[in-house]
């Protein structure tokens, strides 16, 4: 392994891991839990990276399957009573979702422009049935689903099938961070196995990489639901940090955030949305506290000034720009030295 690439997955790894073990050590109670939101909204946008990034699919609705893993947690830990088996589901749900949905997108050969559309659709019409379930008649087993009430009090993580023993606050923050590590570093195993270099190719050009013999489709569709299912994870941490979750988890406001975050922080990195949902996510807060300015008016001038300004993100931006500064000077000794040299030439 050369030495790039040892710096590249070291790097990330300690730091993560020195974020893993010291800050439930260094931070309060109630830092933490802004700290563990921020960790889960930063998996949420690594979903949306891999789908749109390297798989070139412009998901409009990821947060449907945020709350189809957040509501499926929910439900079905009111009906069983401990978290082992619901943690399953709130990953699997939305990945067998997401592959019916783009069996029908990719196999119909729907454009991307639908493919936005039709997910943002999708996203939709989950918001307003689940927004419309608040009569008691509407439940499943013993949990009611609530409607724009939502369902608060959700059960909380336990260690594996024993319900007694809970996890604290801190312990879910450990958790989340884990996740967020198995989810960063496995994308970045994903992307360098076969399948994730056709992925790859297929977003640069998907026509030349059918007439090579490869079946692009079903990378699509597997890239998709793999990005569901990391968002559904996403969506079970998130009702475990406020044991609470209600309909705005489908709503477009929420699908917008995973947008910008990724265009924030940079289409085609892993690092980039990471950075962009923590620091959004922390401007959110903020702006919500002083209320001088709407969130939304916020995000939608961020938007803007990213779109037109800087329209790759900030974390290629500053790569590029700090790649320059440090290979332009190296390039011009090496033309000196190529002119000194006997008989050299520019």
């Amino acid at each position: 392994m050369s030495v790039g690439r040892v710096v590249s997955y070291g790097v990330p790894a300690v730091i993560g891991l020195a974020l893993l073990i010291g800050l439930p050590q260094l931070l309060d109670l109630f830092v933490l839990l802004q700290v563990t939101l921020y960790v889960v909204m930063a998996i949420l946008a690594l979903s949306l990276a891999f789908v749109w990034g390297y798989g070139g699919i412009l998901c409009l609705g990821q947060s449907a399957f945020f709350g189809l893993g957040a509501y499926a947690y929910a439900i079905t830990a009111f009906n069983i009573g401990e978290s082992s088996l619901p943690v399953v589901i709130a990953i699997l749900l939305p990945t067998l979702f997401a592959a019916a949905l783009g069996y029908l997108m990719f196999y119909g050969r729907i454009s991307e422009v639908y493919v936005g559309v039709i997910t943002l659709t999708v996203t939709l019409i989950l918001f307003n049935a689940v927004n419309s379930t608040a009569s008691p008649e509407y439940r499943i087993g013993s949990a009611l689903i609530g409607g724009y009430n939502g369902l608060p009090n959700v059960p909380s993580l336990n260690f594996p099938f024993d319900p007694d023993n809970t996890l604290q606050p801190d312990d879910v923050y450990m958790v989340a961070m884990a996740t967020l590590l198995i989810v960063y570093f496995g994308i970045r195993w994903i992307l360098r196995t076969r399948f994730g270099r056709v992925l790859v190719a297929i977003r640069e050009n998907e026509r030349r990489v059918e007439f090579i013999g490869f079946d692009a489709r079903l990378h699509k569709l597997a890239a998709f639901a793999l990005g569901a299912g990391i968002a559904g994870a996403a969506g079970c941490l998130f009702v475990n940090w406020g044991s609470y979750v209600s309909p705005t988890i489908f709503s477009m406001i929420q699908s917008a955030q995973i947008i910008i975050w990724v265009m924030v922080g940079g289409v085609g990195t892993l690092i980039g949305p990471i950075l962009g949902a923590v620091a959004l996510s922390w401007l959110t807060a903020e702006v919500g506290t002083q209320h001088v300015i709407n969130a939304d008016i916020l995000f939608g001038g961020i938007l803007i000034v990213f779109v037109l300004l800087v329209p790759r993100g900030l974390v290629p931006m500053l790569t590029e720009h700090v790649w320059s500064r440090v290979m332009q000077p190296r390039r011009k000794v090496a033309v000196a030295a190529k002119l000194a040299a006997p008989g050299g030439r520019a």
